[in-house]
């Protein structure tokens, strides 16, 4: 939200009134307090009739300060995030000379005295940012009243996240709007919307706001990044890297980090799609197709249809094609040695018998007047659970629950952006405030039940919609994509936008969901989705299966030669099984540390400049280096950082430092091993959750010199874990120590 028109003037019937000097500063316990009046003190009179900003400075963690800006100190504080991580006790608070210093472990918040305003946070003897002249505001407009604070952006400074954004990566020069929406992956709208930004410069900003929050990435002042909210007060935190791992590292200890995954979720998961006619029949038709053609498949997903039309959500199989949904259920684990997943949301058609149950116990959003809110949008006559209610939360709970010990694994939570602003929630909760946060509510509630029932490593999601704490209950998919190639891009620009807004698992569908890819955009997608964290094969109006690409317009024949979409997604979906306790093992470091899966490169690599905006590629773990091809014709740019990479598929070498061009068949694309990796290979690809080190290989890459050492993990998915000691010796073979048993081998990978 512009505040100002062009660098003098402001907008049309609009006053902002800037701290514009600190008062006084004061040690209050282990907090900063500084009175900073809207106009420069001159003399008694001054101080009457003059609006004054209240600075609070604090700490909830270690290199991590807080900043609380108020105008009427007695408003009520707007609903921020759970700060899981948040502790007491580690600032040190100190003022000299009219002026204060509050410390944070390497992070300090320097406020100096008098005028102008100057806010510094400094670490390591240098000046990360700081708030200036003009930049705490408090501004009257024709839409309320807003509460504003700049932050200073130095020469070269990039700035990431946002949450899951589907432009361009580096958020400069962007105007982002934090409002959770259903609007597709081709739009400035995003499903997960982050308050939460880092830069290249070392540092990280949380807006504790979980309603609306304007950034403004140097699109106002353009030397600065604004976030502004409505209201009375603004709260952010500063957030201490140096590097972005580490940020991201700080930042998800203070909000919460990503639930452990079972193994089984990584591997391929099939869904039915979104409107296409499938029954029992169906669902085994492509479970033993999967089977005939030796395409191992992990999890099947049954979309909206699997409830009857206008019911949605009533939580019951339609009767008309799954009569027998216990025995189907029971076939479905034991005879296909499958998991199932089942679309859910949280709103209730009128025509299911649940509406008037809920409605009658006052479990849904109700408009001011008292009535129930109802539109016709998605469903018709459809409410929205009040999951502020405990008691509606349980109600919910308990029809899930019932699935769940029918034999559904785990539930995908779609939509939850649609949450309207012209309600009452049971609790009295701002619905403004509420429209990002009820997607939060929805998943932990569906989380939950999982735990209790599965167990706290076998909880998944498959969700659209998140914002600060989502993370913490993974896996999120990318929503809505076209069936291109743009799409597929795009999509990935906005997984790698919500890994660095502190997100460790994402998905998308493989092939787009809206219309029918052509074989190649399938193939090529394939290739893709099975070297993402997660994997989905899904689609709106037709089949993701791979036998309906690559078909004889005339005879129906499916090629299934060796590029063929069958042949690829064989492929690729080994080759995924085969890096299971690579895959498990950074996974797992998702969940202790907060580092995503799939890496940008700007956090693999942070002090190499060529990376900054690098967004057609990522590290799949520390070691690998995937780059989709996004061609009808396979040609694809690949940038490889300084240093010595080994190609995948042939053992060749190749010395990196800057941007190759290559070209790729359908089953292949560039997948490059960084300079003395030893990956974990594990010897099985029929599926995910197998012994990992039972025939392990250890693959030792080009890159250790004699008597370097790596150190390999390996965790297996019943818990057992068993570390590798790798040391080059002189002659160049690798040694390996280990207190593993079985039968694991070592391989020096050459050319």
């Amino acid at each position: 939200m512009k505040f100002t028109d062009g660098f003098w003037q402001l907008q049309p019937d609009t006053s902002v009134l800037y701290a514009r000097e600190a008062y006084d500063v004061d040690a209050v316990g282990d907090t900063l307090v500084v009175t900073a009046p809207t106009k420069v003190i001159e003399t008694r009179g001054d101080t009457l009739n003059r609006p004054t900003l209240t600075v609070t400075l604090s700490s909830p963690l270690e290199g991590v300060i807080g900043v609380r800006i108020e105008h009427f100190r007695g408003a009520r504080r707007p609903l921020g995030f759970e700060l899981v991580g948040a502790r007491e006790g580690v600032a040190e608070v100190t003022t000299e000379n009219g002026g204060g210093t509050l410390r944070s472990g390497a992070l300090s918040a320097v406020v100096t005295p008098g005028a102008p305003w100057e806010l510094r946070f400094e670490a390591d003897g240098r000046t990360l940012t700081g708030s200036g002249p003009r930049s705490v505001g408090y501004a009257q407009t024709p839409d309320g009243a807003f509460v504003h604070e700049q932050l200073a952006l130095g020469v070269g400074e990039l700035v990431y996240g946002l949450g899951e954004r589907f432009g361009p990566l580096v958020k400069n020069g962007q105007v982002v709007d934090i409002w959770n929406a259903d609007g597709g992956t081709s739009s400035e709208q995003a499903y997960k919307n982050v308050p939460f930004y880092l830069t290249n410069r070392g540092y990280g900003v949380l807006v504790n706001h979980a309603g609306k929050v304007s950034f403004e990435v140097g699109s106002e002042a353009v030397e600065r990044v604004q976030f502004s909210v409505p209201g009375e007060s603004l709260e952010y935190y500063v957030i201490l890297g140096p590097t972005p791992a580490e940020v991201l590292e700080r930042y998800t200890e203070l909000v919460g980090r990503p639930a452990r995954l079972p193994a089984w979720s990584y591997g391929l998961w099939l869904s039915t799609s979104f409107t296409t006619q499938y029954d029992e029949q169906t669902v085994n038709h492509f479970l033993d197709a999967m089977t005939e053609r030796k395409l191992p498949l992990s999890v099947f997903h049954f979309d909206c249809f699997w409830m009857r039309e206008f019911n949605w959500c009533d939580f019951e199989w339609d009767p008309r094609s799954f009569p027998d949904p216990d025995g189907m259920l029971e076939r479905l684990h034991t005879e296909q040695d499958v998991h199932v997943s089942l679309w859910i949301n949280p709103y209730i058609a009128q025509r299911s018998p649940l509406f008037d149950e809920a409605a009658g116990l006052g479990y849904l959003l109700k408009r001011p007047d008292g009535e129930v809110w109802q539109w016709d949008m998605w469903q018709a006559g459809m409410g929205l659970v009040d999951f502020t209610n405990p008691d509606a939360t349980a109600w919910f709970q308990d029809k899930l629950r019932r699935l769940v010990r029918q034999g559904v694994d785990c539930f995908k939570t779609d939509f939850g952006e649609r949450i309207p602003t012209d309600v009452v929630y049971f609790d009295g909760s701002d619905p403004e405030q509420m429209h990002n946060w009820y997607t939060q509510l929805y998943n932990q509630a569906v989380h939950d039940v999982l735990v209790e029932e599965h167990g706290v490593d076998q909880a998944v999601l498959f969700a659209r919609s998140a914002t600060v704490g989502g993370q913490r209950l993974p896996v999120h998919w990318g929503g809505d994509n076209t069936s291109t190639y743009e799409s597929m891009a795009e999509s990935l620009r906005g997984g790698l936008s919500l890994a660095l807004s502190g997100f460790g698992f994402w998905s998308h569908d493989i092939g787009g969901f809206e219309g029918t890819p052509d074989a190649g955009v399938f193939k090529r997608w394939t290739a893709f989705g099975l070297l993402s964290s997660h994997s989905r094969l899904h689609g709106s109006d037709s089949y993701r299966v791979p036998w309906s690409f690559d078909t004889d317009p005339q005879t129906g024949a499916v090629d299934e030669g060796p590029e063929s979409a069958v042949a690829v997604t064989r492929r690729f979906v080994e080759l995924k099984l085969s890096l299971m306790p690579y895959l498990y093992r950074h996974g797992l470091a998702a969940s202790e540390r907060g580092i995503p899966l799939m890496r940008p490169m700007v956090v693999a690599f942070p002090d190499d400049p060529g990376a900054a905006y690098v967004d057609r590629q990522y590290m799949l773990g520390p070691d690998l280096l995937v780059a989709p091809v996004f061609s009808a014709d396979g040609e694809v740019d690949v940038y490889l950082p300084p240093g010595t990479w080994t190609d995948w598929w042939t053992g060749a070498t190749v010395q990196g430092g800057g941007w190759r061009r290559e070209r790729h068949g359908y089953d292949s694309l560039p997948l490059y091993v960084r300079a003395g990796a030893v990956l974990p290979v594990g010897a099985r690809t029929d599926r995910p959750d197998y012994p990992y080190l039972d025939g392990l290989e250890l693959r030792v890459f080009p890159g250790l010199a004699a008597g370097e050492e790596r150190v390999v993990e390996v965790v297996e998915p019943e818990g057992v874990a068993a570390s590798f000691h790798v040391l080059v010796g002189d002659d160049g073979e690798p040694v390996v120590t280990t207190d593993a048993a079985g039968s694991w081998r070592v391989t020096r990978v050459q050319a």
